[in-house]
């Protein structure tokens, strides 16, 4: 199919730029080695998470938080493309329209794994361990990176909107901010107050983590899940969420692109 053919062309140019701007993956991958020792080192000798070393209750939030904010890569790297004039290139080429979107969407998983991969090093450095079986563990790593797809269609739509780098950054970052620390990520959420308790039970974050935990082994009977449906569910709940993301985001991020090309 053409559409398949020009993503994959698209999607090779930009892990190619990413090669040629290794600044890019560099500092993207520094971020979360520096999440994982503060927290592990500084902030874990004075959090304690009963029959579960927090070291291991940590890395699933880590793996979260890290492939949300790559998601913002999509958005600034298309916003970008269009400030500087890019798209008018591409759109005197003869491709399908959506194939930017397509591949830039796409080549962004090929660097959320590469620095899933770094972190996972990291964290089995400082102490984490995965304690289910092979299929669970890849199940893990297969939902983080469909959710940051899922994300990357979101920031699509943000980049599309906004076109301008800058803010770009700023208005992902006053987003996912709260929406990853208001959430079961670092600590546990039974001790919040009550309405950022009731958020951060229904927050999406919070069943991706909770999920990824289950399915690497780091939970503990000692810490009982809230007892509320999406982290009595959180693969289900997960996957609800990845499916409204793409649903909303796909035709609204090409239907911005086909008119950022027209204007």
């Amino acid at each position: 199919m053409r559409i398949v053919r020009d993503s994959a062309i698209v999607a090779k140019r930009n892990l190619i730029k990413v090669k040629r701007v290794p600044d890019l993956l560099v500092f993207s991958t520094l971020s979360p080695i520096m999440f994982v020792l503060l927290f592990a080192y500084v902030f874990g000798s004075a959090i304690a998470v009963p029959g579960v070393s927090y070291k291991e209750f940590l890395m699933a939030g880590i793996f979260v938080q890290t492939v949300i904010f790559g998601a913002t890569i999509t958005g600034t790297s298309l916003a970008e493309d269009l400030q500087k004039g890019v798209m008018d290139r591409f759109r005197s080429l003869p491709m399908a329209r959506s194939a930017v979107v397509v591949g830039r969407t796409a080549a962004d998983v090929g660097t959320n794994v590469l620095t899933v991969v770094i972190m996972s090093i990291t964290g089995l450095i400082v102490g984490w361990r995965i304690h289910s079986s092979v299929l669970e563990a890849a199940a893990g790593y297969a939902l983080l990176l469909l959710f940051a797809y899922a994300m990357s269609w979101l920031m699509a739509v943000v980049g599309l909107t906004v076109k301008t780098p800058e803010v770009v950054n700023n208005a992902s970052f006053i987003v996912i901010f709260p929406l990853t620390f208001i959430a079961n990520t670092f600590v546990p959420s039974d001790n919040f107050p009550p309405v950022l308790r009731t958020l951060a039970e229904w927050n999406p974050v919070s069943a991706v983590t909770q999920a990824a935990r289950e399915l690497f082994g780091n939970t503990s009977a000692v810490v009982p899940v809230a007892d509320v449906w999406p982290l009595q569910h959180p693969v289900p709940y997960t996957l609800l969420w990845v499916a409204l993301l793409l649903v909303v985001c796909v035709p609204l991020s090409v239907r911005k692109y086909e008119r950022a090309l027209l204007s």
